[in-house]
Parts: C-alpha cells; sequence; structure tokens
C-alpha cells in the first residue's frame, strides 16, 4: 500500500484502533511495482439514480467510491474519471443512460440493477465492445456473453442455493411465488433445481405481476392461493418495495408457513422499514452477509460502517469487488489500454480476495463463489441478517 493509500485508509478507518488499520493495510493487493500513469482510465457506472431502486443503485455507487477512497483513486496505475449515468426503472431510461457513457469514450461500464435492462443493452454492449462488469443485474440467459461480467451471481443461484436446506427442514408441502420477470422467473427455476423432491414440492409457481413498487393488498390473491394449498412452507424472490409489501401481507395473512427467500427480500433498507414481528426469522441465501469473519471483509465493512454509517450490503459489496476487478485487468492491459484489452485481460485476473471470501469468474463470466444462509434477528439493537452457516459453493 502507498503512502497516499495508507492515508485515505486512515481517514476512512479512523477510531478503529491500531489492530483494525493494521489488517487494512495488510489486506491490500494494490502492486506497487505498477507505473503510474497521467493517462486518466474512463468508467461509466450505470445505476438507479431515480426511481424505486435508487436506494440499490445508491449502495453500487458507494462500494465503488470506496475501492477507490482506499486506492488513491486509481485503477491500474491510471487515474479514474468516473461517470454515472441514471438506470431508472425501465428498459428504455437504463439503454438512454449506456447511451450516454458509450458516448462518453468509457473504456469499461459497471453497474445495473435491473434485469430487464441487462437483457435489453446486450445487443448495444456487443456493438460498442466495451466490457461491463455487472455488479447486481445477472440474467441466466446472458451467461457466456464475451463483453458481459458479472461479480455478483446469476439470477438463479440464491434459489439453487436455499433449495436443498428447505427440502431437508419440511416434510410437508412448499409453495413458490415470485414476480413473473426475468429475475423471479431465474430464481424460481434454480429453486426447483435444488429442491429437488417433486413430491414436496407444488409444481406451478404463484406468479405475482411485473409490479416493482405494488400498492396495499397486491399481493392477496396469490396468498389467498398459497393459504388454499395448506402449505408448510413458501420460497419467494421479491426485491425493493416490492418485497416489503411481500412480507407485510405475508404475515398479515397468517398462513401458519414457514418463509425462506432469496436474500433480496431482507436486503438493504427492508429491515429499517420492516417491523420487527413481521421480519424475524426469515432465512434467506445470499453470497454475502456483512458478518462474515474474514479480513477482506473486516476492512471492507469497517470502513463502509465509518464512511456510511450502515453495514453493507451485497450490492455495496459486489460494486467495490468489480472496482477490484477492473484495477487488476487495467494494471494487466498496460500503459495506455482499451476497452478491448481490458475485456480481454478480465479473464486473467486470478482469484479475488473479497469480502464475501476468495472467488473467481468460471467460464460464463460469473463468479465461482460460496453462498451463506441466512436469519434475519435481532443484533444487539437492531435487525439484521445474521450469519448462520455456508449453503454450497456455486459457479
Amino acid at each position: 500500500m502507498s503512502q497516499m493509500e495508507r492515508r485515505r485508509a486512515l481517514k476512512l478507518l479512523a477510531g478503529l484502533g491500531a489492530s483494525g488499520f493494521i489488517a487494512a493495510c495488510g489486506s491490500s493487493d494494490t502492486d506497487d511495482s505498477l507505473p503510474l500513469s497521467n493517462i486518466p482510465v474512463k468508467i461509466g457506472l450505470l445505476v438507479p439514480q431515480t426511481g424505486v431502486f435508487k436506494p440499490i443503485g445508491d449502495e453500487i455507487v458507494n462500494g465503488f467510491q470506496l475501492y477507490l477512497s482506499l486506492h488513491a483513486r486509481r485503477l491500474g496505475g491510471h487515474p479514474v474519471d468516473l461517470r454515472i449515468a441514471d438506470e431508472g426503472e425501465t428498459e428504455k431510461s437504463g439503454k438512454a443512460g449506456l447511451d450516454k457513457l458509450i458516448d462518453g469514450g468509457a473504456d469499461a461500464i459497471s453497474g445495473v440493477v435491473s434485469s430487464s435492462v441487462m437483457l435489453a443493452i446486450r445487443d448495444t454492449i456487443r456493438a460498442a465492445k466495451i466490457p461491463l462488469v455487472g455488479s447486481n443485474a445477472s440474467p441466466v440467459a446472458l451467461q457466456g456473453e464475451v463483453y458481459i461480467w458479472r461479480t455478483s451471481y446469476v439470477n438463479s443461484d440464491c434459489g439453487q442455493a436455499i433449495g436443498p436446506y428447505v427440502a431437508s427442514r419440511v416434510t410437508g408441502k412448499v409453495a413458490m411465488v415470485a414476480p413473473s420477470y426475468p429475475a423471479g422467473q431465474d430464481a424460481i427455476a434454480g429453486f426447483q433445481e435444488g429442491f429437488g423432491s417433486r413430491s414436496k414440492l407444488i409444481e406451478q409457481p404463484f406468479w405475482t405481476g411485473t409490479a416493482i413498487n405494488p400498492g396495499k393488498g397486491y399481493y392477496r390473491s396469490a396468498l389467498d392461493a398459497i393459504r388454499a394449498a395448506n402449505v408448510e412452507a413458501v420460497f419467494c424472490f421479491f426485491v425493493g418495495p416490492a418485497a416489503i409489501e411481500f412480507v407485510k401481507e405475508f404475515r398479515a395473512a397468517q398462513l401458519g408457513a414457514d418463509l425462506y427467500a432469496a436474500g433480496f427480500l431482507t436486503e438493504g433498507t427492508a429491515l429499517t422499514e420492516l417491523e420487527e414481528a413481521d421480519a424475524k426469522g426469515i432465512f434467506t441465501a445470499l453470497n454475502y452477509s456483512a458478518d462474515l469473519p474474514n479480513n477482506a471483509n473486516r476492512v471492507f465493512a469497517a470502513a463502509y460502517r465509518k464512511a456510511h454509517g450502515v453495514s453493507p450490503t451485497t450490492y455495496a459489496m459486489a460494486s467495490y469487488d468489480a472496482a477490484q476487478v477492473l484495477d487488476k485487468a487495467i494494471g494487466l492491459a498496460g500503459e495506455n489500454p482499451t476497452a478491448q484489452q481490458i475485456n480481454l485481460m478480465l479473464g486473467k485476473v486470478g482469484q479475488v480476495d473479497s469480502p464475501r471470501g476468495v472467488w473467481q469468474f468460471n467460464q460464463s463470466r460469473t463468479p465461482q463463489q460460496k453462498w451463506y444462509l441466512r436469519e434475519v434477528r435481532k443484533d444487539g439493537q437492531v435487525l439484521s441478517n445474521v450469519l448462520v452457516s455456508e449453503l454450497s459453493t456455486l459457479g
């Protein structure tokens, strides 16, 4: 770690004590032998700056900015010209945001929250030949795209990871419920694969439409149908305001069923907007928990809490890692890297020492990584997604 980086880390980690700072310095994998360049590298972040997914967009920006702050605001030895474009809520707004970044000469792009937007911009990324390192949206259909990488997961992984656990815990029937947009469909398919036992699984999922900001009572018909099915457990996939509304209606319906979910159900602002009685006891699967006991996470989580006053989410972590893999790839690409050289070098970054644990890209440009079981519990005075155990390694 350079002297400048040490000063930035000290500023971010002030108040942690000597042991915290030593851990931070020891965790850095910055290559001091890389020559420093005056040629900036242009990085675009395509994230929601407006609309219901803005809180997730803010987490993605925060994670990327944190990595830059801890690394002298350089990637691969180059100063970073970071530009942020609004993904909004729709395919149209996402395409418009991407066009702004491409027209601005971006050498690489990261971010993207909506899977529908990711699918919609695929052809533009192909034509532009600019690497996109996605830090959230991850449709199964886009695995293996030459210029699309992801530091998050594939949408089916969350269901596939928790499926065997649910199957081992229940003796009665299990229902599946999700919105009928691409991410929900992928998550349900993954759960079906992971769960395995068709004798206990109600074969037809309960689809709830595509609303991302539903009003009160939106899920009543689906919950009435689940009640009639007399199930022991429910697996669901919901994000943002839809997740909060679903949990409230699920608890109010008093189905007498346990609730399992992809981790986004209780990630981020959800736990601050849900009552303890509604959220407590929900089990989720995710590739990250803020209380993971590894050195990289201790540094990341402490710095994030110091900077923002809250624990980091999987969205912030994946964006932090997007900056990290771009740092490595740009460094490998040489003195004057082009978008195509950066894309090629992304395949050579090797193992990544991440807050989630060590991972590396597989052949489909997705992390091969561990998945974790979490339970919503009281942690001191606040509700938290508390780490329970490892589930599996996927990717």
